[in-house]
């Protein structure tokens, strides 16, 4: 097997003994052009040299293609003058095998491109890779097909003539990444960077295009443009190629030499890129070496043939070139990527950006193909059923009645040098252009007040004479559509832009536009069509590009829940406007009844293409696209987190939601950071709210989640305390882990001491990591809020400290999240900074303040709010009398604390009927007391205690209180006092839990 290397190699041993051989055996009808080039030479150079070579040597290129019995067919990319001159020589010769230059595997999907609006481009695409670098993925190819190129003749021709067969000879997608060395995804004639939405419809992907006509030698192409006063390579094609080969009296065979001529120019005079200049080589050898196995295997004639390829490749010199070369190429296998293949919209702004061409010369051209159809009369060749134009019976030629047309290189050396003549020739001045330009005046003004222009019928004047001018004053000898722009411009726009678009952009817009194309029903993969299927119900028109508008009412339909599911699954799957819902949202355990949606399917009808190469089913590409993130190498436990609740949102697959999450448990295991604490507390939260509520029982995977999470985040405690990358959102959200957890946690076996541990092994230096550090204490019970109250005022007392206050602020406030109830104790530190603080130490550390909380807790603010608006009075007057209450003063008397305790006396009478039931669910038939007689004098509290003595047992030790039972039989004191004489601890402890102290 040989390599693009290793041919190239060979073949250039041989170059200098084949151009002698050819050399000898040249032709005499271009005689009397190389006598003309060099005297030439000799006159520009002084004498035989280099120069005298490469002219030479071109007129050697156009010979020898001339006399290649395979009639050759040289074109340029979306060339006006190559379709007219592709659709009359089809006509005229009725070739029965056309060799195009396409990629040989994606002749299948020629056929659906009668299906479909031009432009469009065939793709082939890949998104699992196997043979090549894993960064490359995904792999796409692309070929645009506009209606005014000449591949799109041959294969509108070849697809409705019986018995024409069309044969794709150049290089597999696959080939087109094998032989890319350079490590780069680049399209082969360069790429520019998309200025609008329509010019990314080809995405990434790698442009590959027939004619590739366009100097390589940048000293060159700045040579031409400079002296043919054009700006871009466009405008000096269209004006200096274009219009001279598309006029009437250029026949084919003067089209064929001056395409050759300019390939071969181009061709020599290219740098020396070896790298690229072998991809050109061996894909001219594969493609000869594909038209020679298809002749032997077929026995075609190449007088039957025709072979349609860009004009930089018909000028060829390799070895293999032709039908007798030689056949020492070998072919290298595929590699084992599958690729996939269909049809993806385009645009003429995709086409432009894509392969570096001017913006609007692919509408030019168009423009240019309308008027060239009119002049000459050519009747173009169309796909039966093409959609997006003017239909016309189709008529069928028959093969076997093919026109005697000069044909085979005894025709064409009589048809001698055509060169000579062409070169010398004049421009012919068109007298339609004149009314043409009159006319472009007129709509250009029209199409300027429309927009905004204080445009008159005196600009439509000053408009015509300019563009004369400027044609004028650069040797032309009529205005181009490029100068009628720049005196639109010149003329209108003045300045300045008022209007909604610039002048340049409506000339183009006037000029055609930017034509979008549109792949029909029939030729989207089963994806696509199962999605316009199932979303029939909301009566859009979902080919049809821009935003509609869908309103969904599932109370009246139900039918539509299903439209909504696959909607939902869009927005998942596809960019950002492909269905962005206006109302309704899908949380977990939430579902609306009434939703609408802006649905732009048309628009990004591509991404719905590419999708179709997933699977066969939205579901099915969902499903894929949650299990490579979840088991991607860069997953990590709050991406595979996102996996379970997005499977159980869109999916409602319970086995993928545990499959996911059973994955989750491995991840958070090998995790050493704490990153994603944030986002895992977040769904962990979720999740766990939604399978209480809508679950009998909480999954296995979850309960073991939250059971590894707490020994997880408990041994990365004090590291994340101590590290400086570590945020003090990220600790924060660790304990807010920790803490809402710890109820379900510890019911799973867990032990609460390991996070006593974790907090005592915690020695935090920085100011807000300190704070959230004393506010897990709090919690804890290690530290009472009189400490924590008394440390902050430690700090607003030291001065040393004060310029950090508002980072130990910053600190209190993320405390809200494992904390919530300290919101009071945060108020009151906040209210002392500003109450204490004298403006000259407040107000430089008040911005540092707002930022801090701003950046860091924005989401924790409103709590911090709504505990202040309930501690401050509501109304400004009461501001002045007003006294905080951590500043009130305590009631030494404790009648709060008994006022408290009358609270049940008083509910009691209010309710006998609660107290009735009581006392006969404990059996106890005294009744109530009488009015009168001393509460003291009751003995049902002792009679219950002496008939029970186990239960005031079991709240002793269940308090921790050792003592024993009085055994007194005559004791006559009070239950109250029993337990207080008895069981001290037991009287105190119970006194703290009933009253709150």
């Amino acid at each position: 097997m040989s390599g693009p290397q290793e041919s190239g190699a060979r073949v250039n041993r041989s170059q200098e003994s084949r151009s002698q051989e050819s050399r000898s055996q040249e032709s005499t009808s271009f005689a009397a052009l190389r006598g003309q080039l060099q005297e030439a030479a000799a006159a520009f150079a002084g004498g035989p040299d280099a120069l005298e070579g490469i002219l030479l040597g071109l007129v050697d290129d156009v010979d020898r293609a001339v006399r290649e019995p395979l009639e050759i067919f040289p074109v340029c990319h979306h060339s006006p003058a190559s379709a007219t001159a592709m659709a009359r020589r089809l006509r005229e010769k009725q070739p029965k095998v056309v060799y195009l230059e396409l990629c040989e595997d994606m002749a299948p999907l020629l056929t659906e491109l009668r299906n479909c609006r031009l432009p469009v481009a065939v793709q082939a695409f890949a998104g699992d890779v196997d043979g090549f670098p894993q960064e490359w993925a995904p792999l796409s190819v692309v070929a645009p097909i506009t209606e005014a190129s000449a591949e799109y003749q041959a294969i509108a021709y070849a697809l409705d003539t019986p018995g024409v067969e069309l044969v794709l000879v150049d290089r597999s997608a696959d080939h087109v990444f094998q032989w890319d060395d350079r490590g780069e995804k680049v399209a082969e004639d360069g790429e520019a960077a998309p200025e609008e939405p329509e010019a990314g419809l080809h995405g990434e992907a790698v442009g590959v295009e027939i004619g590739d006509l366009r100097p390589r030698f940048s000293e060159l192409e700045e040579h031409l443009l400079r002296h043919g006063k054009v700006r871009h390579w466009s405008e000096w094609w269209h004006q200096y190629v274009e219009v001279p080969l598309g006029d009437s009296a250029a026949d084919h065979d003067t089209y064929r030499q001056v395409m050759f001529l300019i390939g071969s120019l181009f061709r020599r005079l290219a740098p020396g890129d070896g790298a690229r200049v072998r991809v050109d080589e061996d894909r001219e050898r594969y493609m000869w070496t594909r038209m020679r196995e298809h002749m032997a295997a077929t026995g075609t004639e190449p007088a039957d043939a025709l072979y349609v390829c860009g004009a930089f490749h018909a000028a060829s010199r390799v070895a293999e070139f032709g039908v007798d070369g030689s056949d020492t190429f070998t072919i290298s296998p595929r590699t084992a990527t599958t690729w996939q293949y269909g049809l993806i919209p385009s645009s003429n702004a995709a086409i432009e950006a894509q392969f570096g061409l001017a913006a609007g010369s692919v509408s030019i051209a168009a423009t240019e193909w309308a008027k060239s159809l009119k002049r000459t009369r050519v009747r173009p060749f169309r796909l039966v059923g093409q959609t997006g134009g003017k239909q016309r019976p189709a008529k069928k030629a028959a093969p076997a009645q093919r026109a005697q047309v000069s044909s085979g290189p005894a025709a064409d050396s009589a048809a001698g040098d055509r060169l000579s003549g062409f070169l010398r020739r004049p421009p012919v001045i068109d007298a339609l252009d004149e009314a043409e330009l009159l006319g472009w005046s007129v709509d250009i003004v029209r199409a300027a007040r429309r927009n905004g222009y204080l445009a008159s019928t005196a600009d439509a004047i000053a408009v015509f004479e300019t563009s004369i001018l400027l044609a004028g004053m650069r040797d032309r000898a009529k205005p181009t559509p490029y100068d009628f722009q720049d005196a639109a411009v010149t003329c209108i726009e003045k300045d300045v832009v008022p209007g909604r678009r610039d002048v340049r952009r409506l000339v183009e817009i006037m000029m055609g536009g930017d034509r979008i194309g549109q792949v029909g029903y029939e030729a989207l993969p089963p994806l696509a069509r199962d999605v316009h299927d199932r979303l029939a119900p909301l009566g859009l028109k979902l080919q049809q590009r821009g935003v509609q508008r869908a309103l969904l009412d599932m109370a009246s339909r139900p039918e539509l829940q299903a439209c909504s599911d696959v909607l939902w699954m869009l927005r998942r799957l596809m960019p950002h406007g492909a269905a962005r819902p206006i109302m309704g949202e899908r949380r977990l355990g939430e579902r609306s009844i009434q939703e609408s949606w802006d649905v732009a399917l048309g628009t990004h009808q591509r991404a719905l293409i590419e999708l179709g190469y997933e699977g066969v089913s939205i579901e099915q590409v969902l499903e894929q696209r949650l299990r490579r993130d979840a088991y991607g190498p860069r997953a990590t436990t709050a991406s595979v987190l996102a996996a379970v609740e997005d499977a159980t949102l869109y999916l409602g697959s319970r086995r993928l939601a545990d499959e996911l999450g059973t994955h989750a448990l491995k991840v958070l295991a090998g995790e050493r950071s704490v990153d994603g604490a944030p986002e895992v507390l977040r769904r962990v939260r979720a999740l766990l709210a939604y399978y209480r509520t809508s679950e009998p029982v909480l999954p296995a995977w979850i309960e073991s989640f939250v059971k590894t999470g707490y020994a997880h985040y408990c041994t990365l405690l004090p590291t994340a305390f101590r590290d400086e990358d570590a945020t003090v959102g990220q600790v924060a959200a660790m304990l807010g882990f920790l803490f809402s957890m710890e109820s379900l946690a510890l019911s799973l076996g867990c032990d609460r001491a390991q996070l006593e541990l974790a907090v005592a092994q915690s020695h935090p230096e920085d100011p807000s990591k300190t704070a959230l550090l004393w506010a897990a204490q709090v919690q804890l019970g290690t530290l009472s809020r009189a400490e924590l109250r008394a440390r902050c005022d430690e700090l607003l007392d030291n001065p040393l400290v004060v310029p950090s206050y508002p980072r130990y602020l910053s600190g209190f406030v993320h405390a809200l999240e494992p904390v919530p109830g300290l919101a009071d104790v945060v108020v009151e530190a906040v209210s002392n900074a500003f109450g204490r603080l004298p403006d000259s130490v407040l107000l430089p550390w008040l911005p540092l303040l707002i930022t801090t909380l701003r950046s860091g807790a924005a989401d924790l603010a409103p709590l911090l709010i709504r505990e202040a608006g309930r501690i401050f009075p509501g109304r400004l007057e009461a501001l002045d009398a007003w006294v905080p209450p951590w500043r009130a003063p305590a009631d030494p008397s404790g009648g709060v604390r008994a006022d408290a305790g009358r609270r049940g006396a008083a509910l009691l009478p209010a309710h006998p009927a609660t107290c009735d039931a009581v006392a006969d669910l404990l059996g106890c038939a005294e009744g109530w007391a009488r009015p009168g007689v001393p509460v003291g004098a009751a003995r049902s509290g002792v009679e219950l205690l002496a008939a029970h003595p186990a239960t005031c047992d079991a709240v002793a030790e269940l308090l921790g209180c050792d003592g024993e039972w009085a055994t007194q039989a005559g004791d006559t004191q009070s239950a109250g006092a029993v337990l207080t004489s008895r069981h001290p601890a037991t009287s105190v402890a119970l006194e703290a839990l009933l009253t709150g102290g």
